[in-house]
């Protein structure tokens, strides 16, 4: 039998950015060490359709790209298929020409196939030499006369370890126009519904999907393959245990492929990810990468890890991420032809094998934030590893416009990352984590920001009070830690009405040249600006013209921790560029704050190996399948 791993695809949507995540352009060249495009064939005009595309006559266009490269050594490594063939169906005379690439970038050639009329050519393909990395992909080249790619796809003989379809889940909360675009999608995708069981929406909102005027259409496409199940807000964490949790009723279901609602999907990506995890040699969670909604070429992440010492994620060549795939495609950028290796993926599309959620369980009722990194852990802690694969992707809503850990969602940043890590830590009273989970605290004090810390506090209290207030306050912690904003004047973004707000001292300029260099103090510099910045807001009031009137004005970008504590107060643009807020120095609450910061520290550090005891004992409870029933039972 013949199983297809990946098709040859092109955009689904008639958008220009789109076009290099499909077709590479003929000619690239180095200048000033950056490669720079010089002449593009591959436009809208010559795409004829899913599978089609047309090949200028003289030109080349090459398939060495993120969605039609065959990404080798992952299949090599993770799987056991050794054996693939490539087969290119082409229509007019050229000439077919597959490339392979090793774990540095460096081009090879394997193969060339003269063609002519309708041709079907094939090229059976070894996986055997990309341990450490590569890439399989082929050119087109066109005669004196236009070409035409008609399809192309990967396949094997080899029979996969494990079948079943996958469930999907997408979990929603007043985000219903989204959920119907990726409905529609689905639903005008034969190849990727042929590998799923059920979609279930799982709808935590007021504004309905099922309400939305285009829902009876694409329901009545989908029949019952579409499932809506409605339930209060229960965050993620809740919406995606709900996923697995009725997948599980699902005989048929060997996956629950996890969908957030704010993305537009590419439906091969869905299938390519429950073909992998068909042909997984273990159970493994197979997570897609995150392009920006709002910049379509740009990558965010290859692949996350946590880094141990202070327990905080981060993603792999983080100084090269985002990605622009309009600058630099695939064959231009080494880095991208690395076997890179995850500790763990975003839920933004993610699939889990059924085998994992029975060993695994569910996500700790979190919330929002780090489910899906301590998931990933629990599930390598009973042998099942975590492969964000590449030519599996999505577009999100990017974080470019969001500044997350100074808002409703700083607890949850803080709880649960400590949390993970008093259950996954392995450092002694989790290493680095509280001395910068500390610094952090004195940053924000600095800046002014004191609501993020009264949130901090919160969650650390509620660490200490012990693993059962998890699910006692998934309902709740969310609406609280936004009332908690009203005692907060900082948290007001204030609109622009057309009469500016203004400051006294005038808006702090940084010059494209200074904003290139990181001006932040270093080594004995930082430790004396860190203390003399301590004493200073522990000693002195704002000054009264100060409290009256903003004293300087930054913009979001140049708003840094080492800038704005100098000042009594300041005018800061709100990260989406809506507003501005307020932040103006009180001596009293930072006093208050700051010995709060030093006690639960303090508190936490003598009790980490005892708190880590019994977060641990609880993991069984709070991660099950039965405790989540229970919570869904409740929250009816």
């Amino acid at each position: 039998m013949t199983y297809v791993l990946q098709n040859l695809v092109f955009p689904l949507e008639r958008d220009p950015d789109l076009l290099p995540l499909y077709a590479d352009p003929e000619t690239w060249s180095i200048i000033d060490e950056e490669p720079v495009r010089v002449s593009n064939v591959a436009h809208l005009g010559n795409i004829l359709g899913r599978t089609r595309a047309r090949i200028v006559a003289g030109r080349r266009v090459s398939l060495g790209t993120y969605f039609n490269g065959f990404p080798a050594s992952y299949w090599q490594h993770w799987t056991a298929v050794r054996q693939v063939r490539l087969t290119v169906q082409t229509t007019g005379t050229a000439t077919v020409l597959v490339y392979r690439s090793n774990g540095s970038g460096v081009r090879q050639r394997i193969d060339t196939r003269e063609v002519e009329g309708e041709s079907t050519s094939s090229f059976d393909l070894a996986l055997d030499q990309y341990s450490d990395g590569g890439w399989i992909w082929f050119d087109v080249v066109a005669d004196a006369e236009a070409a035409v790619i008609e399809g192309a796809t990967w396949t094997t003989e080899q029979e996969p370890p494990r079948g079943g379809k996958a469930s999907l889940g997408i979990t929603t909360y007043n985000k219903p126009d989204y959920c119907i675009g990726t409905l529609t999608a689905l639903a005008e995708s034969p190849g990727a519904l042929e590998l799923i069981d059920r979609i279930f929406v799982i709808d935590q909102g007021d504004r309905r999907v099922d309400a939305e005027p285009e829902y009876p259409r694409v329901a009545a496409a989908l029949g019952d393959t579409l499932q809506i199940v409605t339930q209060p807000n229960l965050g993620g964490s809740g919406g995606f245990a709900r996923a697995m949790s009725e997948t599980l009723k699902r005989p048929e279901s060997g996956f629950v492929q996890l969908l957030d609602d704010d993305v537009r999907i590419e439906p091969e990506s869905i299938r390519r990810s429950i073909v992998f995890g068909q042909f997984a040699s273990t159970p493994t969670i197979v997570g897609a990468h995150m392009f920006d909604l709002l910049d379509r070429p740009k990558l965010h992440a290859w692949a996350e890890v946590l880094d141990e010492a202070p327990f905080m994620w981060r993603t792999l060549y983080q100084e090269k991420m985002p990605h622009d795939f309009s600058a630099a495609n695939l064959r231009q950028t080494p880095m991208l032809h690395m076997r890179l290796d995850s500790d763990y993926n975003g839920w933004w599309m993610c699939l889990i094998p059924v085998e994992a959620i029975r060993s695994t369980g569910l996500p700790l009722p979190a919330f929002i934030k780090w489910d899906d990194a301590e998931y990933s852990l629990r599930a390598r802690e009973s042998g099942v590893p975590t492969v964000s694969m590449p030519g599996v992707a999505l577009w999100h809503v990017s974080w470019v416009g969001k500044d997350d850990s100074i808002d409703w969602q700083a607890y949850f940043h803080a709880r649960n990352r400590i949390v993970a890590a008093l259950l996954h830590s392995s450092a002694p009273r989790g290493g680095t984590l509280l001395r910068h989970s500390m610094r952090l605290d004195l940053k924000h004090l600095m800046m002014m920001q004191y609501y993020p810390v009264a949130l901090r506090h919160r969650a650390l209290r509620d660490i200490l009070s012990g693993p059962s207030h998890m699910r006692a306050n998934l309902a709740t912690a969310m609406p609280a830690a936004r009332a908690l904003a009203a005692q907060f004047p900082e948290t007001i973004i204030h609109k622009d009405t057309g009469v500016p707000l203004r400051s006294r001292k005038g808006r702090q300029v940084f010059t494209r040249s200074r904003r290139g260099v990181f001006d932040s103090p270093t080594g004995l510099q930082l430790r004396w600006f860190t203390l003399s910045n301590v004493i200073a807001h522990w000693l002195h009031a704002p000054r009264p013209e100060n409290v009256a009137m903003p004293e300087v004005e930054f913009g979001k970008g140049d708003a840094h921790w080492w800038r704005v504590p100098i000042y009594d107060s300041a005018l800061v643009s709100a990260a989406d560029g809506s507003g501005k807020n307020v932040y103006i120095r009180d001596r009293a609450k930072y006093r208050r704050m700051l010995l709060d910061s030093l006690r639960l520290h303090r508190t936490l550090r003598q009790r980490w190996p005892e708190l880590s005891a019994q977060y641990r004992d609880a993991l069984p409870e709070l991660a099950s399948h039965e405790a989540w029933k229970t919570t869904f039972e409740e929250a009816k």
